[in-house]
């Protein structure tokens, strides 16, 4: 019986060796100089844990070719427009708030304008001399129609009937600029003249750069930003060697971390020069935004399927792992229950796929489910 305790702990050792993948060098092989290193080498996994692999045959196969575009959200700077005073004074008050949903015509602010007072002043007397030369033009037509006065009064009259006419369209045209579509209704008021500053378009607001009691300068003073935000552009970054590949008009599949849903866009526009810093050159994307989800600088990947690779060497997406240094590579079978690590150099992946240019050839097995389960298992022989 002394033995015994020798015994028990020779057992134990061998079912923990089981359970974690019991692996057990052998003698180096062809296949070490393709170990990721000399202390990898080749290791195999016990037949009862066999279960837990499944081998991947390599063979050439056709796959769709897709890009990956790393991108920014931007506004749509077709919908996207500054909101700028054309009377200068100071801010009466704000009617307005950024995220608010606003319809064209709608009042932002209201302005306390000496520029407004002036044209309100400005139309209140050429409305009154065109009332008064009317009013002469209609009595000299009477009186030239009884012979009482010369033909010269009657034109005098009409002249100055058509001068005060002008003057009065001027003033109007004056107001109509402000956005004051009725002036007549606007003189009706006998406080301080408070002029709104109306929404160009409908869309949100976006920005808010205006305060209350700040003194605007006008055509110069930015209040707002309002933008539609139903379509947002998402610019992206195509590096020099994918150019030939992408095209204006072609479609694209666009993801971010914020949400599962994925959003679908056109390219629109590709830059006519690189970055020379980078050496990328931007494309732009127009993409429907529903329910608004997509927010300006928020980071994406742009999708686009840019043909056919044919007779690719592809296997599956868990087959493919990243040791410390991000470098790629693959558990390759060797037979009789063995495995050892291969370098790959991997490329672009689509439909659960991933190509493999260097590293792989036809006919080669590869562990693809339980890929995960050989580097837990060769981490802890090392």
């Amino acid at each position: 019986m002394k033995g015994a305790p020798k015994i028990l702990v020779s057992m134990a050792a061998a079912s923990l060796a089981l359970v974690l993948a019991g692996c057990g060098h052998t003698e180096p092989s062809a296949y070490e100089n393709t170990a990721k290193t000399a202390t990898a080498g080749l290791f195999s996994v016990p037949p009862d844990q066999m279960q837990h692999i499944q081998l991947y045959t390599v063979a050439p196969t056709d796959m769709k070719r897709v890009l990956r575009l790393t991108g920014t959200v931007a506004y749509n700077a077709f919908e996207t427009t500054p909101v700028i005073t054309a009377v200068g004074g100071p801010v009466a008050r704000i009617v307005v708030v950024p995220g608010e949903h606003i319809s064209r015509g709608q009042p932002m602010l209201y302005v306390s304008s000496p520029d407004f007072a002036q044209l309100r002043a400005t139309y209140l007397k050429a409305r009154d001399a065109f009332s008064l030369a009317d009013k002469n033009y209609a009595r000299a037509q009477d009186l030239y129609a009884h012979h009482a006065i010369a033909e010269s009064d009657l034109l005098s009259a009409e002249s100055a009937r058509t001068q005060a006419q002008a003057d009065l369209q001027n003033a109007e045209q004056a107001l109509h600029v402000l956005g004051i579509t009725n002036p007549a209704a606007v003189l009706k008021s006998t406080a301080v003249p408070e002029l709104p500053l109306l929404a160009p378009i409908s869309g949100e607001v976006v920005d808010q750069e205006a305060a209350p009691g700040q003194l605007l300068q006008a055509g110069q003073t930015q209040c707002f930003t309002i933008s539609n935000l139903s379509t947002v552009w998402v610019l992206v970054n195509v590096y020099q060697q994918d150019l030939p590949y992408v095209h204006s008009g072609d479609t694209v599949t666009i993801q971010t971390d914020a949400y599962q849903q994925t959003f679908q866009g056109k390219i629109s526009y590709i830059s006519a020069a690189l970055d020379p810093t980078s050496r990328t050159l931007q494309a732009r994307i127009v993409t429907q935004n529903p329910s608004e989800k997509l927010k300006k600088d928020m980071y994406v990947t742009a999708s686009v399927v840019t043909g056919t690779i044919k007779n690719a060497v592809t296997v599956p997406d868990a087959a493919v792992l990243r040791d410390p240094e991000n470098q790629p590579y693959v558990y390759l079978s060797v037979g009789d229950g063995k495995f050892a690590e291969r370098d790959v150099k991997s490329e672009a992946s689509a439909d659960g796929r991933t190509q493999i240019t260097s590293g792989l050839k036809p006919g080669d097995k590869v562990v693809a489910e339980g890929a995960l389960f050989l580097q837990f298992a060769n981490s802890l022989q090392q």
